[in-house]
């Protein structure tokens, strides 16, 4: 490692091994690097904890940790992993240099500039019912490439409406993978299903794995 990558730093919430719950890699064995803190405060958040504490950890650390669990997939995740911007870029490079398949998730408030290619980004585009709909960084849809994808997590029909005219608009299945998640406890699955079928949407419905299987357990 170079000696600018030692002195890299980040405030980690958590590293754990599971499956990977939701997009392109779903149902893969993955270790998920959990960033401490987040800008937003979006209702249904299921990962609160993470908003602060933490502890610093160097990201020679933070790799061997990694590569302890011989997993090819690994998903970095928050929090918000972009509000520690420069130690992300860092740590995400690694991963990649390391040879894992690496996602990075991100709310899309921040810049998702500047990230190696070979990073999967996926972009949580926010709905109106999430209360941080003002946050979307709409900028970041011309970086989009067919690597990255972007998700709804949507609460009700209203959401689903103002989500089908986002896909329209900005013709998001055109430039990336576009996933449809119904909220846990508020959305049906199944109504959800019948809306993208009955609808041919070009998008992706998927339920939250982890959710069905551990509910709102960290670290699962």
């Amino acid at each position: 490692m170079t000696e600018t990558t030692d002195t890299v730093r980040l405030r980690i919430t958590e590293i754990f091994h599971s499956l990977q719950g939701e997009a392109r890699t779903v149902g893969w064995p993955t270790v998920f690097v959990r960033l401490t803190g987040c800008p937003l405060r979006c209702h249904y958040c299921d990962t609160a904890y993470a908003f602060h504490g933490g502890d610093t950890r160097g990201l020679p650390e933070i790799l061997a940790t990694v590569q302890q669990y011989g997993s090819r997939h690994v998903t970095v995740t928050g929090g918000e992993p972009l509000a520690q911007r420069k130690g992300c870029l860092a740590l995400l490079q690694s991963l990649v240099d390391a040879g894992h398949d690496v996602s990075l998730e991100t709310s899309g408030a921040m810049d998702i500039s500047g990230i190696d290619p070979a990073v999967s980004r996926v972009v949580d585009l926010k709905t109106p019912a999430s209360g941080e709909q003002t946050r979307n960084r709409w900028e970041n849809i011309e970086l989009l490439t067919r690597n990255d994808q972007v998700k709804f997590v949507l609460c009700g029909r209203d959401d689903y409406d103002w989500a089908c005219q986002v896909l329209r608009d900005y013709q998001l299945a055109e430039r990336c993978e576009v996933l449809f998640s119904p909220s846990f406890g508020q959305l049906s699955g199944r109504d959800l299903a019948d809306w993208v079928v009955a609808d041919a949407l070009p998008v992706r419905f998927q339920l939250q794995l982890h959710k069905i299987l551990w509910g709102d357990e960290p670290g699962r």
